[in-house]
């Protein structure tokens, strides 16, 4: 389970760099037209992604014990979205060796 999932965050993360770069270099975030900013769509699409941001974030709250850590991720996955998530659950992934279960990576670890 371990791989497919490296696999899958791995795409996620090359995916989502290449079309931010993508978009970027198409038009910058700061020219985005105000039509654009104030259509219900953009607006609750905007609401349903940080929702989803912060329920992710309830996962890396659990996970991290220092409150720099957590204040850290917080900032990156609110800036960055879904790069900062597939970021952390990689580095989760790769904590663990591929042969371990699922729970070595969701589970917080004893100390």
């Amino acid at each position: 389970m371990i791989l497919p999932l490296r696999i899958f965050f791995i795409v996620v993360l090359i995916s989502m760099l290449a079309v931010t770069t993508w978009a970027s270099k198409q038009l910058p975030l700061w020219k985005i037209p105000y039509e654009t900013w104030t259509h219900p769509w953009w607006i609750a699409t905007l609401f349903d992604a940080y929702w989803g941001f912060l329920t992710f974030y309830c996962w890396v709250v659990y996970k991290e014990v220092s409150g720099i850590s957590r204040a850290g991720w917080l900032i990156a996955i609110l800036l960055l979205g879904n790069i900062a998530m597939a970021l952390y659950a990689l580095i989760q992934l790769f904590r663990v060796p591929v042969t371990a279960k699922i729970e070595d990576v969701l589970l917080r670890r004893m100390a």
